[in-house]
């Protein structure tokens, strides 16, 4: 006979319990951290995402997250960047040139995150600016299109429109294509369409917090459930509003369970210890080594989902990462001084309140 305090037969009963914030941080991320939380709870946790079915509020509440996003815009570093916005088949790009044109012959395409339904718009273009100005060469920011009006395939026929006209401009080897979140979904997904479809791979691929896995079959969808301040529980309504009436296994949907050689671009796999979706990370770089692909994951630690947000110029943790992020080597054909990924401070698409939740 067991008790009510006996643990389940098929797993571990943990005692509720308070996780503090490391003293491993820097004093930057120290202080992210408590701020997103109120009452010894994520603020984010306090809105459920609205029925798959239920498009009129999943249009509400895009308003409500871009608005918020628009909010976060005002907060960050926007480098001087000519934008201009151009149509490539059915897709939106904002093509943005930085003033500090460096890399003059590439190209980066941007993929925004925001669980598929948020961040296009006014924020996918500002984002576009922002990480021309960073990287110094030009960013092609993707304002794919997005359910409930365009699920899936929608959204990767238009990453991979702008996909071919990267390649036509500047050719593959001098193009590195990126995202967060979703985003990083839809870059991985694009590679594999594209190899599909005989278009040759990119330089190198950089996934940030990537959702590579829309089944939410990984471990750490359960163990940092709740820990995550960022992203505080599942985002299944979003995935199924997005898929449609597509098996959420498919690779071009879950990209993680796409079929992977020796031959993949670079790519370089960024995560945190708190993130919702770090067995994402760490399943999909496990998968490309033993596919035999170059491949680099870098687990911050204490870093929930999407990253910790604006770090102060100046500060020690952005010289500190300015150094880790220098890479070692260039991805195919690319300089050591390519696209590079957005540190662990970045300021990202973040949400404020306490009835708000953020879907980067």
């Amino acid at each position: 006979m067991t008790s009510s305090t006996d643990p389940p037969a098929d797993g571990i009963r943990m005692d509720a319990r308070v996780i503090p914030v490391p003293a491993s941080l820097s004093v930057e991320a120290q202080a992210r951290l408590p701020a997103a939380v109120i009452g010894g709870v994520p603020a984010n946790a306090a809105q459920a995402l609205p029925d798959p079915a239920d498009h009129d509020a999943w249009r509400a509440l895009r308003v409500q997250v871009d608005a918020a996003y628009r909010k976060a815009l005002l907060t960050q570093e926007a480098g001087e960047a000519e934008i201009t916005t151009i149509s490539v088949d059915r897709a939106t790009v904002h093509v943005a040139r930085p003033a500090n044109l460096v890399h003059h012959d590439a190209v980066y395409l941007d993929l925004h995150g925001g669980a598929f339904v948020f961040g296009g718009g006014e924020v996918c273009r500002a984002a576009a600016g922002a990480a021309a100005a960073q990287h110094g060469l030009c960013c092609h920011g993707v304002d794919y299109r997005m359910p409930p009006e365009h699920p899936f395939p929608a959204a990767l026929d238009d990453s991979l429109a702008a996909y071919r006209r990267a390649i036509a401009e500047v050719g593959s080897g001098r193009m590195v294509i990126g995202g967060r979140s979703a985003g990083g979904n839809l870059a991985l997904a694009t590679v594999l369409r594209a190899r599909d479809e005989g278009l040759p791979p990119p330089a190198g691929l950089v996934l940030l917090s990537p959702e590579v896995d829309l089944t939410e079959s990984g471990d750490s969808f359960r163990t940092n459930r709740g820990l995550d301040v960022n992203l505080h529980g599942s985002l299944m309504r979003a995935n199924l509003l997005y898929a449609g009436d597509a098996d959420l296994t498919h690779p071009y949907l879950s990209p993680l369970f796409g079929r992977l050689a020796a031959d993949f671009p670079p790519t370089f796999i960024q995560t945190g210890t708190r993130d919702l979706m770090l067995s994402n990370a760490v399943r999909l770089h496990r998968a490309l080594r033993e596919a035999g692909a170059p491949a680099e994951l870098h687990v911050f630690e204490a870093m929930p989902h999407g990253g910790f947000g604006v770090t102060p110029r100046g500060s020690g943790a952005v010289a500190r990462d300015r150094r880790l992020r220098r890479p070692q080597t260039g991805a195919r054909g690319m300089s050591a001084a390519s696209p590079r990924p957005a540190r662990p401070g970045t300021a990202r698409h973040s949400l404020t309140g306490p009835n708000q939740k953020d879907y980067q």
